[in-house]
């Protein structure tokens, strides 16, 4: 048998060293949800430009619509500047056909469709045909880099806060790009692309409204 001595001297429970492991476990787990709240806006901004980044875009799926001359409405109107720091407004373009395409650098439809465009807009200068882009989402230099990997020579108005598209809602979806419009020579939509411009159809389209407008 142990004497009272022995038991005495015999270990105590760790119960300190426990208290100790818990309270550290619990001290993390209250700094793990400050952070957590401290950083749940930041989250929600950084998931914000995920949603918008050059790999997620709502692209139209390449259909076309034409639009009779009776049925065209009101000319459109809206203000915006070239990026080479110009105004621009319909007064630019009165009496001529105009394309409007909606792009932005990152976007792989518009890639793909950029050097027909900067063909159309040479095949077409002779006609008067004005071309122009409205780029949604890229600053000056990346819009500039893209132009000139393309070839493309008519000029961008930048667009990031929406302005233009907002002004076409009745003709361009809050978010499909790209999206490219045909203007006849009193500066209303008489067709419109959701998607990629396949090369001869909006041939065909502008030819039209050389057409029309010449038979006026």
């Amino acid at each position: 048998m142990s004497s009272p001595e022995a038991t005495a001297h015999e270990p105590a429970p760790r119960r300190p060293a426990m208290s100790r492991r818990a309270l550290l476990g619990a001290s993390g787990l209250m700094a793990g949800l400050l952070v957590m709240s401290a950083c749940s806006s930041e989250n929600d901004r950084l998931a914000e430009q995920a949603a918008n980044d050059g790999s997620n875009y709502v692209a139209g799926d390449g259909s076309v619509q034409e639009f009779a001359p009776e049925e065209r409405g009101e000319p459109v109107h809206f203000e915006s500047t070239l990026f080479d720091g110009s105004a621009v407004d319909p007064a630019r373009w009165t009496g001529e056909v105009v394309v409007i395409n909606f792009w932005y650098a990152a976007c792989a439809p518009c890639r793909v469709e950029a050097p027909d465009l900067a063909e159309l807009h040479q095949e077409f200068a002779d006609d008067g045909v004005q071309f122009y882009g409205v780029n949604t989402r890229d600053t000056q230099p990346t819009a500039e880099a893209f132009e000139r990997r393309f070839g493309i020579e008519y000029p961008s108005m930048e667009d990031r806060d929406g302005r233009v598209m907002l002004a076409m809602t009745d003709y361009v979806p809050p978010s499909a790009v790209p999206t490219t419009l045909v203007l006849d020579r009193d500066g209303r939509v008489s067709a419109r692309i959701l998607g990629i411009a396949e090369p001869g159809t909006l041939r065909a389209l502008i030819t039209t409204a050389l057409e029309e407008s010449s038979q006026a």
